[in-house]
C-alpha cells in the first residue's frame, strides 16, 4: 500500500523528505479532484491531506470516505490553528446513521 499527501507546497514537500509522495493542490477543488484519481487507485491506502485545505470540501470527503476503501486523513498544516475534532459526527455521517 502507498501513502500520498494533498495540500499546499510546503505540506507536501514536509512529506517529500520522508519519502512520502505528494501533489501540490493550492485550490480545495483541485485537491478533492487529486484525492479522487488518488481513492480511485487500489494501490493507494492512505491520503494525507491539509486541513487547510479540507474545511470548505469537508462533506465531499465524508461523503468519499464511506464509499472508498482507502484512508483520507487531515493533519494540521503548516502554521495552522489547533482546532477540536468531533469524530463522533464524522462517523455518524460516514455511517449514515
Amino acid at each position: 500500500m502507498k501513502i500520498f499527501t494533498v495540500g499546499s507546497k510546503s505540506f507536501v514537500t514536509s512529506f517529500q523528505l520522508a519519502g512520502v509522495p505528494g501533489i501540490i493542490s493550492e485550490s480545495p477543488q483541485k485537491a478533492l479532484d487529486d484525492i479522487k484519481k488518488l481513492t480511485d487507485d487500489s494501490d493507494v491506502g492512505l491520503v494525507l491531506v491539509s486541513d487547510d485545505i479540507t474545511e470548505s470540501i469537508n462533506d465531499e470527503l465524508t461523503a468519499l470516505r464511506a464509499e472508498k476503501d482507502t484512508l483520507v486523513f487531515a493533519l494540521p498544516a503548516t502554521g495552522s490553528e489547533k482546532s477540536e475534532v468531533d469524530y463522533r459526527v464524522m462517523l455518524k455521517k460516514i455511517l449514515g446513521v
